[in-house]
């Protein structure tokens, strides 16, 4: 990837220069029960760590296991319409 390209969060749907990879079920969880880690979601490092913030791994992977039930969580979503009015280049600090 050259070092200027933008690419949009799974999440928030800001244009961002780098992502993260997010296990939808917690490696944690998987690696436990001898399962293949699963399915991914590529955001920006604010969500990412709004999501560790506001929830544990057991929640992640029983109940927040999808793009579609993390986006539709009230805590995500109140998040997301903030996060979504901050400049992409600025670190953004998390809260619970």
């Amino acid at each position: 990837m050259s070092h200027n390209q933008q690419e949009q969060c799974e999440l928030c749907h800001r244009e961002m220069e780098h992502l993260t990879v997010h296990h939808l079920v917690p490696r944690q969880h998987s690696k436990r029960k001898k399962q293949e880690p699963g399915e991914t979601i590529n955001i920006c490092s604010a969500c990412h760590r709004q999501i560790h913030v506001l929830f544990d791994n057991k929640l992640l992977a029983k109940e927040l296991n999808s793009l579609e039930k993390l986006s539709n969580e009230p805590q995500i979503q109140k998040f997301l319409a903030w996060v979504r009015k901050q400049d992409p280049g600025k670190r953004i600090s998390v809260h619970r």
